[in-house]
């Protein structure tokens, strides 16, 4: 008797996210250069070969957590509604990411958050790895804006801004600040910016 297409899709969904959650563990409290591959499939109880099905290398155990949202500004312009430009629309998911503390927007003060953004900057194979996710995504935003160079432009320019916006944010954030306290400073930046860039 074969198992149904949901629970075995569940099955690998938990698995996955006991792998990663072991891994963030890990690194969290050892640090990433300290914890070998070996050491996470053990703390998941999987092997070795089952963990390298779910994450191809070693960073993207941590960096799962932004290929989640890989591709999301393309996909903003793409389903942004008639008559709204894509900087618009980039803008306004933007502003809703700071209201719901999105950590992508660096606007979470959960610990947890706060260590994991430490971790992914102050480790360089990381940061490193973290730069194809962005080309990947600057990528797929050109192609949602056009087939030219200026598209090419002004999705490095759109990306760059989110970027430095989210990293002024937990900057502020990991000197000690609240999300609470740092949202209207957040807010008020993303709006100078965004409206540089339309």
């Amino acid at each position: 008797m074969s198992e149904p297409t949901g629970l075995r899709a569940r099955k690998k969904e938990r698995t996955r996210e006991a792998i990663g959650e072991a891994a963030a563990s890990l690194f969290l409290e050892h640090g990433f250069d300290r914890v070998s591959v070996n050491d996470v499939a053990a703390a998941a109880e999987v092997s070795k070969p089952t963990l390298f099905r779910y994450f191809p290398t070693k960073e993207d155990l941590v960096l799962h957590r932004f290929a989640d949202h890989q591709g999301e500004a393309a996909r903003v312009v793409r389903d942004r509604p008639a008559g709204t430009g894509p900087m618009t629309a980039l803008h306004r998911h933007f502003r809703d990411g700071l209201d719901r503390r999105d950590p992508v927007t660096g606007l979470s003060d959960q610990p947890g958050v706060v260590a994991f953004h430490r971790l992914v900057f102050a480790t360089p194979s990381l940061a490193g790895r973290l730069v194809r996710y962005q080309l990947e995504d600057e990528q797929a935003l050109a192609d949602a804006l056009g087939e030219d160079v200026q598209a090419r432009v002004r999705a490095a320019q759109a990306l760059a801004v989110q970027r430095v916006l989210a990293r002024a944010n937990w900057q502020r954030i990991a000197d000690g600040r609240s999300a609470r306290d740092v949202h209207p400073e957040a807010v008020a930046d993303a709006d100078e910016a965004f409206g540089r860039l339309r």
